[in-house]
């Protein structure tokens, strides 16, 4: 059966989104994704704090 991928605790800093999810192994995830066209970046932290960072320093290639 596949895993359910609910997030919760969703927040937006400027075209990044962050949203709070459990992995496969049940250990809390904060996911951090840009939701500009053809940006394409994403990545998981630990912690919420290290998401808001990397959103706050996002800088899309992209223009």
């Amino acid at each position: 059966m596949p895993a359910r991928d609910n997030f919760h605790s969703v927040m937006r800093i400027g075209p990044v989104q962050i949203g709070t999810h459990r992995d496969r192994n049940g250990r809390t995830v904060h996911a951090a994704v840009c939701t500009a066209d053809r940006c394409g970046w994403s990545a998981d932290y630990s912690s919420q704090t290290a998401a808001q960072l990397a959103a706050r320093t996002h800088r899309c290639r992209v223009r």
